[in-house]
Order: C-alpha cells, then structure tokens, then sequence
C-alpha cells in the first residue's frame, strides 16, 4: 500500500488534522515508511509460534489491592493549599 496525496487527505479529514504545504511531501514519505514496515511484518512465518508464548503469570508481580489512608499525605497536601476546610480545598465559587 502506498501514501499518496488522495489518501493523507482523507486521513487529514478522519483526524480533523491539517497538514500544511510545506509538510506534506515528508508526511507522506513518513507514513510510506511505516506502512511498508508493517508490510514487512504480514510477511513473517509464525505457524509454529504459540500464539499465548508471552503470557506468564510470573511475568508481571501483583500486589494485595488492600485499600489504606495515611493522614499524613492529606495533612501535609492540606498545609499547602491557600485555603482548606475540614480536609478540602476552598475554591473560589465560578458557576452560579
């Protein structure tokens, strides 16, 4: 598949984009590059490759999700604000 004019132009609509004059030329031999790339890689034999090969349980650590609150962090955040009541921000009111 090759970048051509026709198509950054209906790119440039789908992203609601504007690619100046200037740049269009180095856009689409940009993009040529990337879609050729990925050409590339359609073309690669991964019949044998197990399609799950990455996938460990071990891979990533996962801690406890066990919900805490340190009033420490709320009281130091607190004496750095202007304005705070009862342990929130005071806010100058903008919507009547």
């Amino acid at each position: 598949m090759q970048v051509d004019d026709k198509l950054l132009a209906r790119l440039e609509k789908l992203s609601f984009l504007k690619v100046s004059d200037d740049k269009r030329e180095e856009i689409i031999e940009q993009l040529s590059e990337i879609v050729t790339f990925v050409d590339n890689l359609s073309e690669l034999n991964t019949d044998n490759v197990d399609d799950k090969f990455a996938m460990n349980d071990d891979a990533t650590f996962l801690r406890e999700d066990t919900p805490h609150c340190s009033t420490d962090i709320n009281e130091s955040i607190m004496k750095n604000a202007p304005l705070s009541d009862d342990g929130y921000f005071v806010v100058p009111k903008i919507i009547e």
